[in-house]
């Protein structure tokens, strides 16, 4: 074997073995932590706390602070819009602003809706993902 069929052997069998690990976790993350704990020369139970708690407080961080800024936003596009609106003459040029006008804030709608919506449910979202880590690690 020369050494481009040696390498290219060392990536498939890297690659299948990066395959295997990727659908471990896939299917049972809590689990797969384990396998991987005992491979380490670790034994017991996994804490995925240390690794969770700054991931979620990351989170709400990002998302409390997207509420206003998507509001904010929204709002400055839409008043410069506006204004866009209110200076067209030609009467393409009105429908054309007025359907810009119409289209932002139907997206600044939806995504601050979206925003508020995750935000609500994360606290939903954080204790079914720590009842299910609980679970599934015993």
């Amino acid at each position: 074997m020369n050494r481009l069929q040696t390498l290219g052997t060392k990536v498939m069998k890297g690659t299948s073995a990066a395959m295997l690990t990727l659908s471990t976790i896939a299917m049972n993350p809590a689990g797969a932590l384990n396998v991987f704990a005992a491979e380490a020369g670790k034994t017991g139970e996994v804490d995925l706390d240390k690794v969770t708690s700054p991931i979620i407080g990351l989170l709400s961080s990002v998302l409390t602070a997207l509420i206003p800024l998507v509001g904010a936003v929204g709002a400055v596009y839409c008043v410069l819009l506006g204004v866009k609106f209110a200076k067209a003459e030609e009467p393409q040029e009105r429908e054309k602003a007025k359907a810009h006008l119409r289209n932002a804030i139907i997206g600044f709608v939806l995504i601050f809706v979206l925003v508020v919506a995750l935000k609500q449910l994360e606290p939903i979202m954080t204790s079914w993902m720590t009842t299910n880590m609980s679970t599934t690690s015993k």
